[in-house]
């Protein structure tokens, strides 16, 4: 790896260290680093993870502890072991005996160590914890905690972390992913240059090709599988329900979803005239909400749109007639303003009310974002202009 000298147009050589030799070690520095931007350890969009617990001991007839466990978006917990200079010969069999304990546990088990997890956390920095359930959901982007997949059967991942992985190690590792087994090998690698040090976080197991190639395999086993009654029940009602919804609007003044054909997701999106930010109706057990969502992949294009929003807030919520939610979601890539209703959602005789009220307030919202998104697009065009007349 080297280090850009732009001044001089030239190149240098970083050099290798060992995390021994920096004075780094397992769990006071490499288990912080990846607890705190676990995203270190995603490989693209969708394969983000949320860190539930770490130095886990909360199993039966045992007192060892996994390093960090964390979920991912498809609701299948993450174990992750950390070796740092050295994998050592059993990390392998340390991570298939947390994966065996942690494949027992239920889905209230899970929300109740993520939430041992975020009092603790809340306590070191003498803050109000937060909600672990609410955090789930928003994370898995599930309606409610019934309908959500976690910690399925045959579902647990394995995650290695060091800076030298033993033949043993790796060999044991392919041979594992011949059954189905999700264990990924991370590389990590401390580089210094003067006074500034430098992280290389690289997956070499399995490669990116192979990766795509098993997520593919794995996709098509998972369609191949039949669904949960819950689910089906889920996925047959929100059809029905969009099928009505979209009716509806077609008869109506807004026109967003003139062209949005129904699905089995609790959300529908219509485009709101600027890339990657939609208008959404939410169709839950619960709860029904109309939302404008800034969910571009750049985190900071959402918040300069979400801001620019909340100087006009009395105005908006002004034309929109009530206090709005206003969400910025300072951890989270998107951004939203929302407003809902309580409802019992899967009782089909409450649909056509909840159906006119979708109606009345999603034009109510597109009318008082309107004149703001115009400004903001307006104002997009200017930037874009101007990057490319520089370029």
């Amino acid at each position: 790896m080297f280090k850009i000298d732009p001044a001089s147009n030239r190149i240098n050589p970083l050099e290798v260290k060992r995390f021994s030799d920096l004075g780094f070690t397992e769990r006071k520095h490499l288990q912080e680093w990846l607890e705190n931007y676990p995203q270190a350890l995603s490989q693209g969009d969708g394969d983000e993870l949320l860190i539930i617990q770490k130095e886990f001991d909360g199993f039966d007839d045992t007192r060892e502890r996994l390093d960090l466990l964390a979920i991912d978006k498809d609701g299948n917990l993450v174990i992750i072991e950390n070796k740092l200079d050295d994998s050592g010969r059993d990390v392998v069999w340390q991570a298939l005996k947390y994966a065996s304990y942690c494949a027992n546990l239920k889905k209230q088990q899970v929300v109740e160590i993520f939430q041992r997890y975020l009092n603790q956390k809340a306590q070191n920095e003498g803050t109000a914890p937060a909600d672990a359930e609410s955090m789930l959901l928003e994370f898995l982007q599930a309606d409610d905690l019934q309908s959500v997949q976690l910690n399925t059967l045959k579902s647990q991942r394995l995650i290695l972390v060091a800076a030298h992985y033993r033949k043993e190690v790796t060999n044991t590792v392919l041979w594992l992913s011949q059954f189905g087994v999700n264990c990924q090998c991370f590389k990590v690698t401390p580089y210094q240059a003067g006074t500034e040090l430098f992280l290389n976080v690289e997956q070499i197991i399995p490669t990116p090709e192979a990766s795509d190639f098993m997520i593919g395999m794995m996709a098509k086993e998972a369609e191949e599988k039949t669904a949960s009654n819950e689910q089906r029940l889920s996925h047959r009602l929100r059809l029905a329900f969009w099928e009505q919804a979209l009716d509806a609007f077609s008869q109506s003044s807004c026109s967003l979803y003139n062209n949005i054909s129904p699905g089995k997701d609790h959300w529908l999106s219509a485009g709101s005239g600027i890339s990657g930010m939609v208008f959404s109706l939410i169709f839950g057990k619960s709860e029904i909400r109309v939302e404008f969502s800034m969910a571009r992949a750049q985190p900071e294009a959402n918040r300069f749109v979400f801001d620019r929003l909340a100087e006009k807030k009395e105005q908006i919520e002004a034309e929109f007639g009530d206090e709005l939610v206003w969400l910025p979601l300072p951890d989270r890539k998107a951004c939203r303003i929302q407003y809902g209703k309580p409802v019992d959602g899967y009782e089909k005789a409450n649909w056509p009310e909840m159906i006119q009220w979708l109606i009345e307030h999603m034009t109510r919202m597109e009318q008082a974002l309107s004149g703001p998104l115009e400004s903001i697009r307006q104002e997009l065009k200017a930037v874009n202009a101007q990057n490319q007349s520089v370029m």
